[in-house]
């Protein structure tokens, strides 16, 4: 397995701080990853079923199969997700650690306070005011993880640097002409 690219789980409410996470790593444009996400995933489903809680739980583990398939081929991935128990994967967690059993998986868990997710979803102006506190409702609380991020203490420059400091991603080497 060790030829096998890590797959590593943002795993968080909605305006917790994953995707800026991604976004500062990546315009750095010194490690090399995969961005594998549950808003991407939800995009393969057809409009008239994407409220139809069952596809919604296929995409996700197609999602995750695809990320096994990059890890295969010696790529890192970064997964931007929320582990929650819904109609379809009501053992969430238990059916992702099956999943990715014998793979280099790293659960990294971005939080900050709800009132503060609250104030991002407001900000933000394409998420519910209040999607967080919903999510929370059903998300997978007995979670074993690797890395613990509160975006509420730390920039996202910051929360970037923690990140890439306790998990090994490939080091990108390019030329910039």
């Amino acid at each position: 397995m060790s030829d096998y690219g890590n797959i590593v789980f943002l795993n968080g409410l909605t305006s917790s701080g994953k995707t800026s996470i991604i976004n500062e790593i990546v315009a750095r444009k010194t490690n090399m990853f995969f961005v594998l996400g549950f808003d991407l995933f939800e995009e393969t489903i057809p409009e008239w079923a994407a409220d139809i809680p069952v596809y919604y739980a296929n995409a996700i583990i197609a999602m995750y199969y695809a990320a096994r398939s990059f890890s295969e081929q010696s790529q890192d991935v970064i997964i931007d997700g929320l582990v929650m128990n819904i109609s379809g994967l009501e053992e969430h967690y238990k059916v992702l650690k099956e999943i990715f059993k014998g793979y280099p998986l790293k659960m990294v868990d971005i939080h900050c306070p709800l009132d503060i997710c609250r104030q991002r979803n407001i900000s933000r102006g394409d998420r519910r005011e209040n999607q967080s506190s919903e999510q929370d409702k059903i998300a997978e609380k007995d979670i074993q993880y690797d890395l613990n991020i509160d975006t509420s203490l730390y920039t996202v420059k910051e929360s970037a640097d923690l990140l890439l400091s306790k998990i090994p991603f490939r080091i990108y080497k390019h030329n910039m002409k």
